[in-house]
C-alpha cells in the first residue's frame, strides 16, 4: 500500500476559513504569516519518529494533528500553497536499550548501541534489520489511516548525502554549537560532550566520546576508537550522526522545516532546536507542543515499555475515525489513553456527525468530524449508539452480529446489513468490545426493596406497550416509575437499573434499549433478575 493522494478541498469552505477558530486554524495561521515573511512557495510539515519500538497511537496523533494543521492551511490559503509531509525516522540511532516487546533479549544484547538499521529484525526474516521492521510497521499504519506524506529514513539521508552539506557547516561552527550544549549539561558530562556521534568502524556502534579534534577545512572528527586507537572519519556520507538536541536543529535547517510539534518532553529544548538551527543558517519552524498521553495508571505511554494502547488494539474494538477525535480534542490536555476511552470516543464521534448534517460552512469548520477527515466528511446513516449495541450484546448474549441484526432489523424496519453497513461495522465491534472488555468484568447485584418494587411495577406496566420501538414514550415510562417510587435523586434509578439488570454502573438511554431489545425481552429480563437469575 501507498501514501493516498492529497484530497481536494471544497472551495465552499474558503471564505468562512478566514476567520474559523478551532485550534488547526490557530497554528496554520502562524504558518501562512511565515510564509509571507519569507517569500517562500512551499510549506513543509514535518513529523518524527524513533523507531526503537514499535509504532504506538501517541505516533499516529503526531502524524493526524499535523495533518489537521496542513489542512486549515490549505484552506486559509484557498489551497494555492503546495505543502508537503515528511514523516523522519530517526533510525540510524542507536539501540540504547532493548524494547521488552522483543522475543528475545539475549539475542539483542550483541547489538545494544549499534544504529537501528544495523540491528536484525528480531521478529521475522522479512526485512533487512530492526529499524526496517519498525519504518515498516508505520508506514502500515499511517497508510490505513489514508495520509498523504513523504517517508524519510536518517540512515538514507545521512548515508546519501542529503545532510552532507549542513553538516560540514556543524562543524565549521562547531564551538557555536558547543556553546549552546555546554551550559544545559552538568560536569561530568560536559567534560565528554560532542555534538557528533561517530559510528566506530571497529564495532560499527554509535560512540558517545569527545572529539579530539574537528577539522572544518577538511570535514573530518578525530575521537579515540573503542580499542584505544585514534581514528579520523568524515562528518559526511553517513560515518557520523548528531546527538539528539543538535540533530533536531540540524534537520530542520537542512529540509528547510516550516512546522513541526512534538510532546511536552521535548519542550525544555525547543529553544536548543531552533538555535541550532539559526546557527547551522535555517530559520526555526513553527511549533505546536502537545500534552503526553497515559495509560490506565496515569503513566507516560513508551514504544519501549508496551503500555497503554496499541494501534491494532484501538482498530481492533473501533474505527479510525474514532481514534481521529480523539486526537483532535483537547490535545494541550494530558489524557489517559486505556481500553475505557474507545464506547465514549465512538458515540462522540457519530453525535458529531449527527450535528454536521444541519451545520452551515462556519459551524462545519469548528465541528471536531470536519477535521477528523481533513475536510471530506462522510454521512453515515447510524440511529444506534455503540453504548447501546453494548448492552444489546450483553444481554442478547450475543457471540455474532447475527443475533444482534434480528432486535436491529426490528427496531429498524426492513434494516439489513447490507442496508446499513455502518450498523453492521459497530455491531461486530460491539461484540468484540464486550467479550474482550467487559464481560470479564460484570457485576450483577440484588435490587432493595424499594428498587424491587419499582422494577416490578416497570415490568407489570410494559406489558400495555408490547410490540412497541417507541423510545421516547418507553423513557418516558421508566422515568414515570422512578419519580412514583420517589428515587432521590432520579439517577439512583436509573443506576440501580444497570446496576441489577446490565450488570454495569452506568448505560444507554434505557427507553432506547427496550426499544431495541424489545419489550417482551425487557419483562424476562426483569424477572430473571428479581428471582436472582442474574447473580449465578
Amino acid at each position: 500500500m501507498s501514501p493516498a493522494p492529497l484530497p481536494p478541498l471544497d472551495p465552499a469552505f474558503f471564505d468562512a476559513a478566514q476567520t474559523a477558530r478551532a485550534w488547526p486554524f490557530e497554528e496554520a495561521r502562524k504558518l501562512v504569516k511565515r510564509l509571507e515573511k519569507s517569500g517562500k512557495g512551499e510549506a513543509l510539515f514535518e513529523t518524527g519518529y524513533g523507531p526503537s519500538g514499535l509504532p504506538h497511537i501517541g505516533t499516529f496523533g503526531e502524524v493526524a494533528r499535523t495533518t489537521m494543521v496542513r489542512t486549515a492551511f490549505r484552506l486559509l490559503t484557498r489551497d494555492q500553497v503546495p505543502t508537503r509531509l515528511l514523516c523522519f525516522s530517526d533510525d540510524l540511532d542507536g539501540m540504547r536499550k532493548i524494547p521488552d516487546t522483543v522475543p528475545s533479549k539475549e539475542a539483542m544484547e550483541p547489538h545494544l548501541q549499534r544504529p537501528l538499521t544495523s540491528v536484525p529484525d528480531p521478529w521475522t526474516n522479512e526485512y533487512d534489520s530492526f529499524g526496517a521492521h519498525n519504518n515498516a510497521m508505520l508506514r502500515r499504519f499511517l497508510d490505513t489511516f489514508g495520509f498523504d506524506y513523504e517517508f524519510a529514513s536518517a540512515t538514507d539521508y545521512y548515508k546519501s548525502g542529503k545532510f552532507d552539506a549542513v553538516l560540514l557547516r556543524a562543524a565549521e561552527r562547531y564551538d557555536d554549537i558547543m556553546a549552546v550544549m555546554l551550559p544545559t549539561l552538568g560536569a561530568e558530562r560536559q567534560a565528554t560532550y560532542s555534538p557528533f556521534l561517530p559510528i566506530s568502524p571497529i564495532s560499527g556502534r554509535v560512540l558517545y566520546v569527545p572529539m579530539k579534534e574537528v577539522d572544518a577545512k577538511n570535514g573530518t572528527v578525530t575521537f579515540t576508537d573503542e580499542d584505544g586507537s585514534d581514528t579520523t572519519l568524515p562528518v559526511t556520507g553517513g560515518h557520523v550522526k548528531m546527538q539528539w538536541k543538535p540533530d533536531f536543529g540540524m534537520r530542520w535547517a537542512a529540509l528547510g522545516v516550516d512546522f513541526e510539534m512534538f510532546g511536552k518532553d521535548h519542550q525544555t529544548n525547543a529553544p536548543i532546536y531552533d538555535r541550532i538551527c539559526e546557527i547551522l543558517g535555517g530559520k526555526a519552524p513553527e511549533h505546536y507542543v502537545y500534552e503526553l498521553f497515559l495509560d490506565s495508571e496515569g503513566q507516560k505511554i513508551s514504544k519501549s515499555k508496551g503500555n497503554g494502547l496499541t494501534i491494532d488494539e484501538w482498530l481492533t474494538y473501533a474505527g479510525t475515525e474514532s481514534l481521529g477525535l480523539y486526537m483532535f480534542q483537547k490535545p494541550r490536555t494530558a489524557k489517559r489513553l486505556h481500553f475505557d476511552v474507545i464506547p465514549r470516543a465512538v458515540d462522540e464521534y457519530y453525535s458529531f456527525i449527527a450535528a454536521y448534517q444541519q451545520q452551515d460552512a462556519a459551524a462545519r469548520l469548528e465541528n471536531p468530524v470536519f477535521h477528523v477527515h481533513y475536510g471530506t466528511v462522510p454521512t453515515p446513516d447510524v440511529p444506534l449508539s455503540f453504548a447501546l449495541l453494548l448492552n444489546l450484546v450483553a444481554t442478547a448474549n450475543a457471540e455474532d452480529t447475527r443475533v444482534m441484526w434480528g432486535f436491529i432489523s426490528r427496531y429498524l424496519h426492513g434494516a439489513t446489513p447490507h442496508t446499513h453497513p455502518e450498523i453492521d461495522r459497530l455491531a461486530g465491534y460491539a461484540v468484540r468490545y464486550f467479550n474482550d472488555k467487559v464481560k470479564p468484568f460484570k457485576t450483577y447485584r440484588a435490587p432493595t426493596e424499594q428498587e424491587r418494587a419499582a422494577l416490578q411495577d416497570l415490568h407489570d406496566q410494559l406489558a400495555a406497550y408490547e410490540g412497541s420501538t417507541d423510545g421516547g414514550a418507553l423513557q418516558d415510562l421508566v422515568y414515570a416509575i422512578g419519580n412514583a417510587h420517589k428515587f432521590e435523586p432520579l439517577r439512583d434509578w436509573f443506576k440501580a437499573i444497570y446496576q441489577v439488570l446490565l450488570g454495569d454502573d452506568q448505560g444507554p438511554r434505557f427507553g432506547s434499549f427496550i426499544a431495541l431489545f424489545g419489550v417482551a425481552e425487557t419483562r424476562k429480563l426483569i424477572s430473571d433478575a428479581l428471582a436472582g437469575k442474574m447473580l449465578g
